[in-house]
């Protein structure tokens, strides 16, 4: 079946296991799975976001966030469509809360993303950033380009939820020469808030990552008003402190988007303050978007 017809509904009956991430969305024929990013084509899951592009642009390497990572660089970031959460707070939701039919996208192949990439580095650019939606929910895409960047002499970075299975992340984690991830929260209401419960699947990345040793990491979580937690917030920097006490973390204020697009963000004075209870465990805590 054409992946152009594909109905932008998760299956509720009888279909192919998704084995990417841990939602295991079960999807029949011509159906797509909560991430409308992965499709049962002729009994095959297939990624159906592959390759077709939503958003590109050149963004300083601070900007994914990176802080400790070739500063003053540029990578060429890419994104595509869909996600596996369904955060209510979403800054890219146009993009990640959209399926194949509800947004326009171009078609690229993985050497033309190179080529691009590889036409900006008179501009500082070092690499490619898969960014804007999540991008491990089409990890062959990721995996491809990423071989290809390599063979290129150009870097690979991943801007993520992690909400990903051990299997398909250990197939393209050697390709990652930077990962930021977006720890949510630190609880199972919180990731529940945010639409599933993947907590667990978001630690073994991060654990994964950090064991890495061609793997730069770092790790951010968002402040948001009236869900995010200090006591939570200053356990996940307690766990991260107990995988490396160097991590870099990254506490950012939160605006206004998608569903809370009603809420107002935290005083400055509260965001900090987060911080300050992050650096009672980690040496690098950074605040950002304030």
């Amino acid at each position: 079946m054409d992946n152009e017809v594909m109905k932008s509904v998760p299956s509720v009956h009888q279909g192919r296991r998704c084995g990417v991430c841990p939602r295991a969305c079960c999807i029949a024929q011509g159906e797509v799975g909560f991430c409308q990013a992965r499709g049962n084509v002729d009994g095959v899951i297939t990624c159906v976001n592959y390759g077709k592009i939503t958003s590109m642009a050149l963004d300083p390497v601070e900007k994914k966030p990176f802080a400790l990572w070739h500063a003053g660089a540029h990578v060429l970031s890419v994104g595509s469509f869909g996600c596996n959460l369904a955060c209510p707070f979403c800054q890219n939701a146009d993009i990640s809360q959209a399926g194949i039919e509800d947004i326009r996208s171009k078609a690229m192949e993985p050497e033309e993303v190179v080529k691009m990439a590889l036409d900006e580095r008179d501009r500082g650019c070092i690499g490619i950033a898969f960014t804007y939606n999540e991008p491990l929910i089409g990890y062959e895409f990721v995996r491809d380009v990423g071989r290809l960047a390599h063979n290129a002499g150009l870097l690979n970075v991943v801007v993520t939820n992690g909400m990903i299975n051990a299997k398909p992340f250990a197939e393209v984690l050697p390709l990652i020469d930077a990962i930021n991830v977006d720890l949510k929260g630190f609880s199972s209401r919180f990731y529940s808030f945010c639409g599933f419960d993947g907590l667990g699947a978001v630690k073994r990345t991060i654990v994964a990552a950090a064991g890495c040793n061609t793997c730069h990491l770092e790790v951010t979580s968002l402040i948001v008003p009236g869900e995010s937690d200090p006591d939570e917030m200053e356990a996940a920097a307690a766990w991260l402190s107990s995988i490396d006490q160097g991590i870099p973390y990254h506490i950012t204020q939160y605006h206004a988007a998608y569903d809370m697009h009603r809420t107002a963000p935290l005083p400055d004075s509260e965001v900090r303050a987060y911080a300050d209870r992050a650096r009672a465990y980690l040496k690098n805590v950074f605040i950002g978007n304030m």
